[in-house]
């Protein structure tokens, strides 16, 4: 019976642990997965104003048909990319907290036609179809921005970027700069959720239960977890200053690259495609409402 209890326990240890590296690989915000789709091979610069275009889509529609659009769209990106469908849902499970509550918030708390009510709480018929579409609008901007990521790779986003907001550099803002520490940015989210995974798991070894206890008590076991992934890091971050200026990197100077972005003829058809999408949205939002 003790051995069976120990076992037990120990299975149970695992589970947790098998469960928080489950949590933690379900954050591919800012992650890049290599292919050879139709997708990734379009020029960055056509994927950042699309996106772009997309999340301003995303906050002018209003009604069920201009959400139907965009994800039918998103549908067809993701389908051409070739990327796992599981994957892109996978990516929301971090955000479903602030889902949730955006959504309780838009429920109880929007007046309107009210179709229940208890003393300070309500349910009105606006309050349901604003908590929908603002769920919806939460969910596609998260798909939208993510596929960004997902078919295109730091270096791509860096050069895409830095073309893009060339013109600024007439007034004299630093646009490479600007572009190289989101790319820098986007290249560690990955990196420091790896990390914090084996600082973790190495925790949970040495007989650190992270489950167990207050909510204090779980703060403070937090804090154990930040200040080695705070000092990795730092480290990470000196080791990559050192190898930038091994290879002679300086800021603001002219830098030539091993690949120039060119448009290709599939960029400008996709082009096209956007303008008369956009322009669709626009006119049956002006009619439709």
């Amino acid at each position: 019976g003790l051995y069976r209890c120990a076992g037990d326990g120990r299975a149970a240890r695992l589970q947790e642990e098998r469960g928080r590296s489950l949590m933690l690989k379900d954050i591919t915000i800012g992650q890049f997965f290599p292919g050879n789709s139709a997708v990734h091979r379009l020029d960055p610069r056509v994927k950042i104003v699309l996106t772009v275009a997309l999340i301003v889509l995303l906050f002018l529609a209003q009604g069920p048909v201009s959400y139907g659009l965009i994800i039918l769209f998103l549908a067809l990106v993701i389908g051409i990319s070739r990327i796992s469908p599981k994957m892109v849902v996978r990516g929301l499970k971090p955000i479903l907290l602030i889902v949730m509550f955006t959504a309780v918030l838009n429920l109880f708390y929007t007046p309107g036609d009210y179709v229940w009510q208890w003393k300070f709480l309500h349910i009105s018929v606006e309050g349901i179809r604003m908590a929908v579409f603002m769920v919806l609008r939460l969910m596609l901007l998260i798909i939208a921005t993510s596929m960004l990521t997902y078919t295109t790779s730091p270096i791509q986003l860096t050069d895409g970027l830095e073309r893009l907001l060339a013109p600024l550099k007439k007034l004299h803002v630093p646009v490479h700069e600007i572009a190289l520490m989101m790319s820098i940015t986007l290249r560690f989210i990955p990196i420091l959720i790896e990390e914090l995974d084996r600082i973790m798991k190495a925790q949970t070894a040495r007989g650190v239960d992270f489950e167990a206890g207050n909510v204090f008590q779980k703060l403070k076991r937090t804090g154990r977890i930040l200040m080695p992934l705070f000092a990795s890091a730092v480290g990470r971050a000196g080791d990559l200053a050192l190898a930038m200026e091994a290879r002679c990197y300086q800021a603001g100077r002219p830098r030539t690259k091993m690949y120039p972005l060119r448009y290709a003829r599939a960029d400008g058809v996709v082009y096209v495609l956007a303008v008369v999408y956009l322009a669709g949205m626009i006119v049956m939002k002006v009619i439709i409402g």
